[in-house]
Formats: C-alpha cells, sequence, structure tokens
C-alpha cells in the first residue's frame, strides 16, 4: 500500500498541508480523485448518512455534486493530536432552482498510519443565502490557503 503523505503523527505544519490537500481535492468535485485519500473500508457519518468503503464514498459524493451545484468549499484546522485532526469547513453551492446555500460543519478525522484517512464525522448545518451574499468562489488562491473562516 502507497503511503499518502504527509503522515501522521501529525505537527501543526503536517495537519495544515492535510486539510488543504483535503480541501483542494474536494473543490475538483471529482469523486474518483477524493476517494483514493480513503481507506478500502473507510466509515464515515455524513449528516444523517453512514457509508463505508471507497465505493460507497464515490457512490456518495457523485450523488452529492449532482445535488450541491457550483461546489467550493473552504477548511481550517481546528484541532489536531497523533493521528488525528478535526476541521471547521464553509462551503457554498446552489441547487437546480438556482437557490443559493452556505453549509457550516465540523469533521473529525482520523488516519491509518500510511496517511488515508480510515474514518470521517461530519456535521453540517445549511444557511440559505442570496447569490450576492456568496463569498467563496472556486478553489482558494495559494496565498489565502492559511486564512481563517468567519464565524458566519
Amino acid at each position: 500500500m502507497a503511503d499518502r503523505p504527509p503522515l501522521p503523527p501529525f505537527t501543526h505544519e503536517t495537519a495544515l498541508q492535510k486539510v488543504q490537500l483535503a480541501e483542494d481535492a474536494w473543490n475538483t468535485r471529482d469523486p474518483a480523485r477524493v476517494s483514493p485519500a480513503y481507506t478500502e473500508d473507510s466509515v464515515w457519518r455524513n449528516r444523517d448518512s453512514f457509508i463505508s468503503g471507497r465505493a460507497e464514498i464515490v457512490e456518495f459524493l457523485t450523488a452529492k455534486w449532482e445535488r450541491e451545484l457550483d461546489y467550493a468549499l473552504r477548511k481550517a484546522l481546528w484541532a489536531f493530536t497523533g493521528n488525528r485532526i478535526a476541521v471547521r469547513f464553509q462551503y457554498e453551492s446552489h441547487d437546480r432552482a438556482g437557490r443559493w446555500f452556505r453549509s457550516y460543519g465540523n469533521e473529525l478525522w482520523e488516519f491509518d498510519e500510511h496517511g488515508l484517512m480510515a474514518r470521517r464525522e461530519a456535521s453540517i448545518n445549511d444557511v440559505a443565502i442570496e447569490a450576492s451574499d456568496r463569498r467563496i468562489f472556486g478553489p482558494r488562491p495559494a496565498d489565502q490557503h492559511v486564512l481563517d473562516l468567519p464565524l458566519h
């Protein structure tokens, strides 16, 4: 099995790198690119969904990005220790009717020794916004990678 650096145990610098790599991958909206970051038997709780294994991850993400159009994400490191990272995030997307939402959430991540995510738990709330209130437009420019997220 190939390693997926950075590997645990995480330092502040490597935890920041892992968070940015996840943000960058999810902003591709490509399940085939995102799913290799997870173990074959990775388990997730995402809102009220329970997902197990890469095949279910691909299925879940495919449906997600068919529903959440023009999805754009920002993640911020909250805390880390050993092989675990806690993340705050916000993303914006719109539905097929053109209604925009900003989704706020927290994730808990646990990694195996190869740097693959074995467990992901996500709690997420959606807030309807006007298109004019958007502030997340596509992938984050490199010079903004370390910027924190506003509370609302």
